[in-house]
């Protein structure tokens, strides 16, 4: 007999995977949690019945989410990642110079498991440079001023213990909690699937940030493939910023032309930021 994992990724369509192997599950404080090993795509990490990542693309999306900003900031010393928890934003973020990287989960289930399933990734947890806070990453920032050069929001979908995380009085405060030159990204989403979400969040960041972009990436296992990722950033402009020093962070995805190509947006994207 054949498993098979479904994900429902709208209310009109599925997409199914053929398991090899039910690795762990649980219900967390949070949410429900599984660990399952796939045929074509490896391992993979579901949360709420959504998958998170597989081993087979996961470099795309954590690549994307940490690259993209460090660079467009130029020198970031500190660095903070709001969820995340299996790691893989982190380890990317470690590539760079940077002299302090934190990470704020609210779920330490999502760590824990991490650590057990997934050693690519949760390796960034072991670097001297990383701190780790199991808390509510809404309260955390809140408690920061001019601190950090780099706020990355890599959560869930806008449901459940995520949906703060989308709010415009979050960006408020993380406007507050970044230095003068700060930069802040958050992934935003299929423009196929949640084109009110992208369109309200850009209008969110746009209303606090001097300069504010969407940019995108292509991801297999996520729904309609194409992601895009809004960044805000206080002072420099992102698609004018100084890529000339570049260091060498050893990816599988992210290149120095695709610091600049991907944020040249299709024409339906502009149109629904723009609306």
């Amino acid at each position: 007999m054949e498993l098979w994992f479904t994900e429902l990724q709208s209310k009109s369509i599925k997409m199914s995977y053929r398991v090899k192997d039910v690795l762990h599950t649980e219900k967390t404080k949070y949410q429900n949690l599984a660990i399952i090993e796939t045929e074509h795509f490896g391992r993979m990490l579901i949360l709420d019945d959504v998958v998170q990542l597989t081993m087979k693309d996961e470099f795309i999306y954590h690549e994307m989410m940490a690259h993209v900003p460090l660079v467009t900031h130029g020198n970031p010393e500190r660095v903070l990642v709001i969820g995340g928890g299996d790691g893989g934003t982190l380890r990317e973020i470690l590539k760079h110079p940077v002299k302090e990287a934190h990470l704020v989960e609210i779920d330490e289930r999502v760590i824990e498991a991490s650590k057990k399933f997934f050693p690519a990734l949760s390796v960034a947890f072991e670097d001297p440079r990383a701190k780790v806070f199991c808390e509510d990453g809404i309260a955390y920032v809140k408690r920061f001023k001019n601190y950090y050069d780099v706020i990355i929001v890599d959560s869930t979908d806008p449901v459940g213990p995520a949906v703060g995380l989308f709010a415009k009085e979050f960006y408020k405060d993380i406007y507050e909690a970044l230095t003068d030159k700060g930069v802040f990204v958050a992934q935003t989403e299929s423009p196929f699937y949640y084109e009110d979400l992208l369109k309200n969040v850009y209008s969110a960041v746009s209303s606090i940030f001097p300069h504010t972009a969407v940019y995108t990436a292509t991801i297999p296992t996520y729904p309609g493939s194409l992601w895009t990722f809004t960044m805000g950033s206080k002072q420099i402009d992102p698609l004018t910023s100084d890529i000339s020093n570049i260091p060498d962070l050893d990816t599988k995805y992210y290149t120095p032309s695709i610091q600049r190509s991907c944020f040249n947006l299709p024409a339906f994207i502009n149109e629904i930021i723009s609306k």
